[in-house]
This record gives C-alpha cells, sequence and structure tokens, in this order.
C-alpha cells in the first residue's frame, strides 16, 4: 500500500506541478513593441536567417522560457504562444496567481525539424526546484517569431481538465 500511495504522491505532484506551468503561462499583463526594452529576455529574439540553426535555437529557448516565466506579462505571454489570442482569456485569467509567479521553465533540448517547426525538452521548475521533468512540446515559427505550439499549450490545459480545441495554425 505505502508504494502505490507514493506512486499516487508522484502523479499528484506531476499533476501539480503540470497546474503550475499552465498557471505560469497565464500570469502577467502588458504589451511590447517592435522597439528595445531593459529587459531583453522578455522581448521575442528576432527569427534569424533558416540557415543559422544555432540562432533559432537561442530565439527557440529564449521565447519558450519567457512564456512560462512567472514574471512575464499575460500581453507578452500571449504574443509568445502560436495563435494566442484564443487562448487570451485564460491566460489573463490566471494572471495573478502567486503560484504561477514562483514557475518557470528550463530548456534542455531544442531540435529544429523544418524551417518552422521545432520540438522542445523543457522542465517546469517551482520556486527554483523541477517540478516537472524532461517534456517535450513544440515550437513553431508565427509571423516571424518562435513560439509555443498551440498544441502543446491545450494538451497542458487538458491535463488540468481544461479542454480546448486549437484553431488551425497559419503556419505552414
Amino acid at each position: 500500500m505505502k508504494v502505490r500511495r507514493r506512486s499516487y504522491g508522484l502523479v499528484g505532484s506531476m499533476m501539480i506541478a503540470l497546474w503550475l506551468a499552465i498557471m505560469v503561462a497565464a500570469c502577467g499583463g502588458g504589451s511590447s513593441t517592435p522597439t528595445a526594452s531593459p529587459s531583453s529576455t522578455l522581448q521575442a529574439t528576432p527569427t534569424p536567417s533558416p540557415s543559422s540553426t544555432a540562432g533559432q535555437i537561442e530565439a527557440i529557448t529564449v521565447n519558450w522560457e519567457a512564456f512560462f516565466s512567472g514574471s512575464t506579462p499575460a500581453a507578452r505571454k500571449i504574443e509568445l504562444l502560436q495563435n494566442g489570442q484564443q487562448f487570451a482569456q485564460i491566460i489573463r485569467a490566471q494572471a495573478s496567481s502567486p503560484i504561477s509567479k514562483a514557475t518557470t521553465a528550463r530548456v534542455s533540448d531544442v531540435r529544429v525539424l523544418s524551417p518552422a517547426t521545432a520540438t522542445v525538452t523543457y522542465s517546469i521548475l517551482q520556486g527554483g526546484q523541477v517540478a516537472l521533468a524532461d517534456q517535450t512540446g513544440e515550437a513553431v515559427l508565427e509571423d516571424g517569431v518562435w513560439k509555443v505550439a498551440a498544441e502543446t499549450f491545450a494538451a497542458l490545459l487538458a491535463l488540468e481538465g481544461v479542454n480546448v480545441s486549437p484553431s488551425p495554425s497559419s503556419t505552414p
């Protein structure tokens, strides 16, 4: 019975961590402009030329970690999510969560699959401690910016019982 409880505890912990990831993705408020900002980590990294895989990986990593950061404003998160306006209400609704504000993500691997898609391996951290390790998601190039794929975010929401069907992508 103890093994079963420990197993349930691990699953429960993973669900909590997932919830935290969703909350982080949903907090903040504000907007960005093409002009430079003092907080460059919150700005979308301009997409490098298609031949620069290292530049693409850097842009994906910066934008992915900003999307999941509790310090990133909601408006910026919406910009960093494919078809972000579809999720704007969810993202804004969770903006004030203290749990969300203590959550971050760490990208450990990016594999560029095409000029417009990449696979991202990442972990969700709560207060600096890994809460959900080695998750796999997708990044997409939309409007010249590498973003968290809508399907990846929708899958995280579904694990929390929030069912949304992402609109078809405008990205090839």
